[in-house]
């Protein structure tokens, strides 16, 4: 399995070139631009322009419309071990790597669910986000809980750097609070730093607070392979 650059031209298959044009068309034209149902300002993605224009996203293709289940886990595998060797290794711009894994033939969307679900964990173990994205994805945004920005025209699992403000996506797993503090904990502002230790310590049923965009913090009950290319 290979990744070529998103600015790739004349690189791949007929189909993969296929493939290059329409991500980049979809970021070029959707992810780069402002949308006000997000409900906030700024485009979608405010990391993808940088990233388009350094050359810095990558683009695999996994080919049929039922790949193999393990076969895809492979690629991810590789995905993971290959991400930290992307350039740059240092500086700013690092943080604007991003690798694609498209399945574009895909029919049951269920794979990327079911793969995103399993492997998140050993992502996010190594300072990274792995994001699932599809036709018709529900998952909610941030700021406007009837957004939905996985919704994309192309099923993929996307591979970036966590960010500092990916704190969101990361409260409801432990191990993934300690992977985020392991990173960030210098940096973090006091309030978020509140929320992080009162997540990890809390006990069965204990009140902790509750992260909120804006505001204050308000209590909430919480409760308890081989590799191939």
């Amino acid at each position: 399995m290979s990744w070529l650059p998103l600015s790739s031209s004349g690189d791949g298959s007929r189909f993969t070139q296929e493939l290059l044009d329409r991500l980049r068309g979809w970021a070029q034209d959707h992810l780069t631009q402002p949308l006000d149902v997000i409900g906030r300002e700024g485009p979608v993605c405010p990391y993808v322009g940088p990233s388009l224009r350094r050359d810095l996203t990558w683009v695999g293709r996994v080919a049929g419309a039922q790949p193999w289940s393990p076969y895809v886990r492979l690629v991810l595998a590789d995905a993971l071990e290959l991400f930290p060797t992307l350039p740059p290794d240092t500086g700013g711009s690092t943080v604007l790597r991003c690798l694609v894994t498209a399945l574009p033939d895909l029919h049951d969307y269920s794979l990327i669910d079911d793969l995103h679900d399993e492997l998140k964990s050993e992502f996010v173990e190594q300072g990274l986000m792995l994001g699932q994205f599809y036709p018709g994805c529900t998952q909610p945004g941030l700021w406007n809980k009837d957004y939905h920005p996985l919704d994309a025209p192309i099923p993929m699992l996307v591979v970036r750097t966590m960010m500092a403000t990916d704190f969101p996506f990361l409260l409801s797993r432990p191990e993934w609070m300690s992977a985020y503090v392991r990173k960030f904990a210098p940096s973090l502002p006091a309030h978020v730093r509140s929320v992080v230790v009162d997540r990890l310590i809390a006990s069965n049923g204990a009140e902790v607070p509750e992260y909120h965009l804006d505001g204050p913090p308000v209590p909430q009950k919480v409760g308890a392979g081989r590799r191939q290319r």
